[in-house]
């Protein structure tokens, strides 16, 4: 796969300031695929919350990213010219004008969209969740170009203090969205499993989890106290050394590291070059 056209991405920064290892596993992903493949790339980062930058839609490619916080809370001016945005990139890909407009939602950026679409409830969940999880693929998720080569359930990383749940599957049905993947089942309660990835149209998908997170870096942010508690919590102390081996069982958050954004770049270039 070579390209001489330059392949523009922008990266969505929805931390709001906050620390985090996101924005640089983003970046070094691309580049990874960027030198992989041979490709003409350029990427530029937007701070969205903290500075009110967002990226006009000259970009090829677009990934939004995490963050903490409500997702009911944004009423700043960012939160309109977020929006504003989809709908201009949304409106580019149904009108015949070329090459079409991908874009990623990941984790804070999947509550948004489906807080704007009502896909489900957006609520705060009875405690965080953090750590290495599994995920079940279902409704032939498996097909889609996101899950390639991946195995079913796979693990990843789950960051939230918020979820989607109780899908409205007329709202689904209106947009034309698609569930890929849900929260896996717990045997000692009976609370609902929350949304973990949605196709929300041919070239709009998202997913709950982070899937720009290996090992190392969930290493580190497992040690760090404040999420050691969060695991503690839900999970017990012997949940929390499970994940902490976890880390190292073979390829499991390895693959979906290695995965999952390089299958979302195959198929937003690849649907965009001419064959």
């Amino acid at each position: 796969m070579t390209s001489l056209r330059e392949i523009k991405i922008a990266i969505l920064d929805l931390y709001n300031g906050t620390a985090n290892h996101a924005i640089e596993s983003f970046e070094k992903i691309v580049q990874q695929y960027k030198v992989k493949h041979n490709l003409n790339f350029s990427l530029q980062v937007f701070n969205v919350r903290a500075a009110n930058e967002l990226p006009g839609a000259d970009f090829d490619i677009y990934i939004s990213s995490g963050g903490p916080g409500n997702p009911f809370s944004s009423k700043e001016e960012w939160d309109k010219n977020y929006f504003k945005l989809i709908d201009e990139l949304a409106a580019h890909n149904a009108a015949d004008r070329g090459a079409k407009k991908h874009m990623l939602f990941v984790c804070h950026s999947f509550q948004l969209m489906c807080r704007r679409f009502q896909l489900g409830e957006v609520s705060l969940r009875n405690m965080p969740s953090f750590g290495v999880l599994p995920v079940d693929v279902v409704n032939g998720g498996e097909n889609d170009s996101l899950f390639k080569g991946m195995s079913n359930p796979f693990y990843a990383v789950d960051s939230r203090s918020w979820q989607v749940v109780a899908p409205d599957m007329e709202a689904f049905d209106k947009l034309g969205a698609e569930i890929l993947a849900i929260e896996q089942e717990r045997t000692n309660d009976n609370l609902p499993r929350a949304l973990m990835a949605i196709r929300f149209n041919k070239y709009f998908i998202g997913t709950q989890f982070h899937p720009e997170f290996g090992p190392e870096v969930m290493n580190d942010r497992l040690l760090m106290e404040d999420n050691k508690r969060d695991v503690v919590n839900e999970w017990g102390e012997v949940g929390y050394r499970a994940m902490l081996s976890e880390l190292n069982d073979g390829d499991k958050l390895t693959l979906t590291f290695n995965t999952m954004i390089s299958n979302f770049l195959d198929e937003a270039i690849l649907h965009n070059t001419p064959h």
